[in-house]
């Protein structure tokens, strides 16, 4: 449909409203399976609103090509958890991890079975690559899902339809409103159950690569950190924001270094040749902070040591890239030199905020309940388990889907509610967001542009709180700098206008990263220490101080970030209601 321009300034938005038993909001990884696994298990009516298309969109949009949270043969869920507790430096929730480690081969069986290819040696089984990784075809994971979704009834999916905001009341989840990104039309999706699937923070620090080239970055830059944002306004608890994701990747093309390192043991090496991740460690954080320290003491540029690989390994990579980065296939033929033949340069991108990688998100229950009631994340959104990757979304999904489950078999409070009910108990909250989409489209003129404003967030965001520009290092001064200037620009995008439905769609992404960024400021003044080299690398505090051996949480009340500290939680199963009495 052509895109539609307003060029009279009345506008009214037509209305839709949709009742279902379960919303799901984002059509990723986690998303898709959580509604196959309730078409599954039940009858209820599941929707899933994305505002791209569930068949190319989230983290998989491209293709992946290995699964990197399997558990090999030889090799026990608890292994997991142990591997990832240590790369976390010990600030993880081990029931989290633990109950998704247990999913990651059965979400693997499955996927083989809705067509993945996996990679198989003469025995038959699965080609492992490393000790927790297997090889797979997945160009078309996420066309494979989307069509597994589109086999059941009662899944509706409302493709460009991007939502902006959770209905609450008194702490309970009503449902949620958004808009089309091609239409003159406002939805207002009414469910007693939400689970949030939509994807970590891009976009929040000034990339690696400039102007045109911008969109070349490790996280997709479509995700904005919604997700998050909807959250953070209505008050649930988040959790471990100052961990951010920062990528060792293949410089300019910023395609994955994990199939380099893993796949073919490329070490890390300097200008001279030598060997310096034994340097530093081989912890995900470690990797960045080594290289990020050898460039600045002159030993750089730094590589992943390719040349001696051989032939063979270095055409498997070439066709490796084209399931994931054909971008950096591109660059080794355009060189003229395959991998054997040269080294790789490595680079560090600029921080993400994403819980799929590192231990950013909601606070979750084991059952991924938020601190909200009915509402849920998984996925990336979901904080404290950190390396879950594909099959840990996956897993995530299908947890919160059987809890939703269990929940509405035991006839929970709430589960049971009309569609009268739920619209009287937030019809004046949907009204005021919709009405405040059509002042945004009836506005004459904005004293800036949303693109202006996005790169004044991301110049701030690099130099005040540890960008590229810093190599990734910050003080309490900076943070406080960072902090009130994040804040003018809050206020200045409350002046933005948009033209047409795509237009409004920039903005709303434009004010959902400066929330998460608010939010990511306030955590990195929080943890005062650093506990994990260049993810939080606080100049005032150098090293780990045991009495932040624990979890930096996090609510806004009244429009500001309360800091909420929690110790480490050990036990196998976490509910709120524990929470509250702490």
């Amino acid at each position: 449909m052509a895109e539609i321009l307003f060029n009279n300034k009345n506008i009214q938005l037509e209305i839709k409203e949709i009742y279902t038993d379960v919303l799901i909001l984002g059509g990723g990884t986690a998303g898709c399976y959580a509604a196959l696994t309730i078409a599954r298990n039940s009858g209820l009516r599941v929707l899933i609103a994305e505002k791209a298309d569930i068949r190319r969109s989230g983290c998989l949009a491209a293709g992946v090509n290995a699964l990197n949270a399997y558990i090999t043969k030889g090799h026990v869920p608890e292994d997991y958890v142990d591997y990832a507790t240590k790369d976390a430096a010990g600030i993880v929730r081990r029931d989290l991890l633990l109950t998704a480690a247990e999913e990651f081969n059965e979400v693997t069986r499955d996927l083989e079975e809705l067509g993945l290819v996996i990679l198989k040696d003469e025995n038959g089984e699965y080609v492992a690559r490393g000790n927790r990784n297997i090889k797979i075809n997945g160009e078309n994971i996420k066309p494979l899902l989307a069509d597994a979704v589109k086999k059941h009834e009662q899944i509706d999916v409302l493709n460009h339809v991007n939502i902006t905001e959770l209905l609450v009341d008194n702490n309970r989840v009503y449902g949620a409103v958004g808009f089309s990104v091609r239409d003159q039309v406002a939805y207002v999706l009414y469910a007693p159950k939400v689970i949030v699937a939509t994807g970590g923070a891009a976009g929040l620090y000034k990339p690696n690569n400039p102007g045109f080239s911008r969109h070349k970055m490790w996280y997709p830059p479509f995700n904005t950190g919604a997700g998050y944002a909807m959250g953070i306004e209505k008050g649930a608890e988040m959790t471990t924001f100052e961990m951010r994701f920062i990528a060792l990747r293949c410089k300019d093309t910023i395609a994955p270094t994990g199939t380099l390192a893993q796949g073919v043991g490329a070490k890390q090496i300097n200008s001279k040749g030598d060997i310096y991740e034994t340097k530093y460690g081989i912890t995900t954080s470690e990797r960045v902070y080594g290289t990020v320290c050898e460039n600045v003491e002159g030993r750089g540029p730094c590589y992943l040591k390719t040349t001696g690989i051989t032939r063979e390994q270095s055409d498997d990579l070439l066709k490796a890239y084209l399931n994931m980065a054909p971008s950096q296939t591109l660059k080794w033929i355009e060189s003229g030199k395959l991998p054997n033949e040269q080294d790789v340069e490595i680079e560090g991108t600029e921080p993400y905020i994403v819980g799929g990688h590192t231990a950013s998100g909601y606070w979750v229950d084991t059952d991924r309940q938020t601190t909200i009631s009915g509402l849920y994340a998984a996925g990336d959104v979901a904080g404290g388990c950190p390396q879950k990757y594909v099959t840990g979304a996956l897993a995530e999904g299908k947890i919160a889907a059987l809890s939703i489950l269990k929940s509405f078999s035991e006839n929970e409070p709430g589960d049971n509610i009309s569609e009268d009910e739920l619209r009287q108990k937030v019809e004046t909250q949907a009204k005021q967001v919709i009405s405040d989409y059509e002042h945004i489209l009836e506005t004459d003129k904005a004293a800036y542009s949303v693109e202006e404003l996005e790169e004044a967030m991301q110049k701030v965001m690099d130099e005040y709180a540890g960008g590229i520009a810093t190599n990734y290092r910050y003080n309490e001064k900076q943070l406080a700098i960072a902090g009130d200037k994040i804040g003018q620009l809050i206020h200045l995008s409350e002046q933005l206008k948009a033209d047409s439905m795509h237009d409004l769609l920039f903005v709303y992404e434009l004010k959902e990263r400066l929330v998460v960024c608010k939010s990511v400021i306030a955590h990195l003044e929080g943890r005062k220490e650093t506990r994990w080299h260049a993810f939080n690398e606080n100049l005032d505090y150098p090293d780990e101080d045991p009495a932040y051996y624990g979890y930096v949480n996090s609510r806004m009340e009244n429009g500001e970030i309360k800091i909420i500290f929690r110790p480490l939680i050990s036990g196998e199963h976490y509910d709120h209601a524990e929470a509250s009495l702490e």
